[in-house]
């Protein structure tokens, strides 16, 4: 399959194994081209490339202290492109965390768990099954 066919994803956490198992999991499940970003910094220097989805950690402080944090990186991408779905990832089981990300206008929110890469797969498929519709819908208003 030829790179502009595959699906774009980037990976930003500041844990070096989860990113990686993550990586790998997507790899073996599906053709995507993967970017990896241990910081939030580093994502946006390449946020120009349009990734077709972003996964990204809740908290990006482990490796620099003053780095920006995941929601602050979300503002971010949201404002260069509100268009780009986020899926925030937390090792917090909060409700209210999960609602801190909604209201920044992450598409969704995963809790980092043995079930986590299941849950991105089914959010990543209902991402591209919205944008099928939507596609669809506008296409079916424009005949109006």
């Amino acid at each position: 399959m030829k790179n502009e066919n595959k699906i774009k994803l980037f990976l930003v956490d500041d844990d070096a194994l989860f990113l990686k198992s993550l990586e790998i999991h997507f790899l073996e499940h599906a053709d995507f081209e993967i970017e990896t970003f241990a910081t939030g910094e580093l994502c946006l220097e390449s946020i120009s490339k349009k990734p077709d989805v972003v996964i990204l950690d809740f908290h990006l402080d482990g490796i620099i202290i003053n780095a920006m944090n995941g929601l602050q990186t979300l503002d971010k991408i949201k404002k260069f492109d509100s268009e780009i779905p986020v899926i925030m990832l937390s090792s917090q089981d909060k409700i209210d965390v999960a609602v801190q990300c909604i209201h920044h206008e992450a598409f969704d929110y995963v809790v980092k768990s043995e079930t986590a890469f299941v849950r991105l797969q089914k959010i990543i498929t209902s991402i591209f099954q919205y944008k099928k519709m939507k596609k669809e819908l506008n296409w079916y208003m424009d005949r109006m």
